[in-house]
């Protein structure tokens, strides 16, 4: 019997882990589909190009033919191992823009504005570059730093914005968030600071704390409305284990499993559940709705100069230079997280706040590296910030062992359309300013054939993906299509709550792993104190 069980060992769950199991009279268990986190490809920060192509450590998600991008299924990767997708992301660190969460707070969600979370991510962050500072945290366990080895690209992009007219922003979690610059990442001395390695590592001695790993939780058990447990697979065989009286399950999933848990538990829409026979325990008719993503397009060019991370002969030499660098100094180009550079800019003179965000990468990079490319060039990511576009998140079977099905619905508001072509056009501008011109050769992708708007969105059709930021299928809020309140307690049920990026409400104008962090340190202090 425990008094928490936790379904999921990523970004949210580790730090629900860490911080429910100091309590030492409350007893834990963390419950993860994938294995623990021990592959040099997750700490070694340039491994993440290679995670992608694991099935070990990937769900590997695909999502359904989208009708606006030539009906292509895109590709999802999330991760499947302790530290979920903070172990294979790119280890960017962003909160997202401060009116993001003023937003969440007037839909209803109260504790949820900006000055509200504000200390959740300072309670988590240990930033080493920036200190006595009122917006930053320094005594956390999440390591946030400063890249310990910058490509020459990574600086001559934001010399080439800056020559183009936008500022640059030396911190984008200040008091602004628009401009370019360098990102800060989450690592240690060199190394991947995942919410496994900061959060659940230090921890696993606590004998209160309890782990099972590459255990696939089926479905949450139920007497009446009220949660009394869960359900997983184990080496092909079922088990179950149960909750105190008093006890909560706790789903930390994110917006891909968690809403898939709640439908195979009886928790969604009746006539969804009635397809897929399954027992309705309560009509929740938000649960796998609201699903909203950073849609994103990318533009390559090829290098004049050997400064990119490349596949070529002198690359590979560079690469054998590089481990042994990396393993007397933590240093060189295999501590790179890869989107070293970027920043966030309005599409057009109408926008409030950036509603663009860049990831200016110094290599060749095509189908989220699943396809090597040979040669020097560098690439940049573009992608639409806040979509009004939103899909859903549904079952294909009642067996829980299938993936779920997939529906973001990308690109059908008319208004994503004019903000990621016009942030196309910007970025075009940037890579094509004089500050590139020693460096490079042209445009390799997509090239002088794309000029006009409509041949820009038919290179969108035929190339843009997501970026990894899915969010909002287990909605927080008090309306009728909200799945928990603002206390992240499931709607109708008892003793259950969702805890991971599926109950924002809104997508935050950034990268979603810090704020997934947030949610947690937050959830905990809630539920510690109730």
């Amino acid at each position: 019997m425990y008094d928490f069980i936790i379904v999921g060992a990523g970004s949210a769950g580790c730090v629900l882990a860490n911080r429910l199991s100091s309590n030492s009279s409350k007893k834990i268990l963390l419950i993860e589909a994938g294995p623990e986190d021990k592959s040099a490809l997750i700490h070694v920060p340039i491994g993440l190009a290679a995670l992608s192509r694991s099935k070990k450590l990937n769900w590997q998600f695909d999502t359904e033919a989208q009708p606006e991008l030539n009906k292509r299924n895109l590709f999802w990767p999330r991760g499947k191992t302790s530290g979920g997708s903070s172990s294979i992301n790119a280890m960017v660190y962003v909160r997202g823009h401060k009116d993001d969460y003023d937003a969440w707070a007037k839909l209803g969600n109260k504790g949820w504005s900006f000055k509200d979370v504000l200390p959740y991510f300072k309670k988590s962050e240990t930033n080493h570059t920036i200190t006595n500072d009122s917006l930053h945290g320094n005594s956390g366990p999440l390591s946030v730093d400063n890249l310990r080895t910058v490509n020459p690209l990574s600086d001559i992009f934001v010399n080439a914005a800056k020559e183009i007219g936008y500022k640059e922003n030396k911190d984008f979690n200040g008091k602004n968030q628009e401009g370019v610059g360098r990102y800060q990442v989450t690592q240690k001395g060199g190394q991947r600071c995942s919410s496994a390695k900061a959060y659940l590592t230090p921890v696993l001695s606590r004998p209160n704390l309890d782990i099972i790993s590459e255990a696939h939780v089926t479905r949450v058990l139920f007497d009446g409305k009220k949660a009394t447990g869960v359900e997983y697979s184990k080496n092909n065989g079922l088990h179950s284990v149960k909750i105190t009286e008093t006890g909560e399950v706790i789903l930390s999933g994110g917006a891909i499993n968690s809403p898939q848990l709640l439908l195979l538990s009886g928790i969604g829409s009746a006539d969804e559940l009635s397809r897929h026979n399954i027992p309705l325990i309560k009509e929740l008719n938000g649960v796998g709705k609201n699903l909203q993503d950073h849609l994103d397009i990318t533009i390559l060019h090829a290098g004049d100069t050997m400064d990119p991370i490349a596949v070529t002969p002198v690359g590979v030499a560079k690469g054998a230079f590089a481990v042994v660098d990396y393993m007397k100094n933590k240093k060189g180009f295999l501590t790179s997280n890869v989107a070293e550079s970027g920043g966030f800019v309005k599409s057009d003179k109408n926008q409030k706040r950036p509603n663009i965000q860049f990831h200016f990468l110094p290599t060749l990079l095509k189908d989220h590296g699943r396809q090597l490319m040979f040669g020097y060039g560098y690439t940049l990511h573009i992608c639409d910030l806040r979509p009004k576009s939103r899909g859903f998140v549904g079952l294909k079977s009642s067996n829980p062992l299938d993936a779920p099905l997939i529906q973001p619905g990308y690109l059908t508001e008319d208004e994503d359309w004019v903000n990621i072509v016009n942030g196309y056009k910007i970025g075009r501008k940037i890579l094509n300013a004089k500050a590139f011109s020693p460096y490079g050769r042209g445009e390799l992708i997509p090239g002088s054939v794309v000029e006009t708007d409509d041949q820009i969105k038919e290179d969108i059709r035929k190339r843009a993906e997501s970026i990894y930021h899915p969010v909002g299928t287990c909605k927080m809020g008090d309306d009728g299509m909200a799945v928990v309140d603002d206390q992240l307690k499931v709607h109708g049920v008892r003793n259950l709550r969702v805890v991971d990026a599926s109950i924002m409400p809104l997508l935050v104008a950034g990268n979603t792993n810090a704020p997934s962090m947030m949610i947690a340190e937050k959830a905990a202090d809630m539920i510690l104190n109730a």
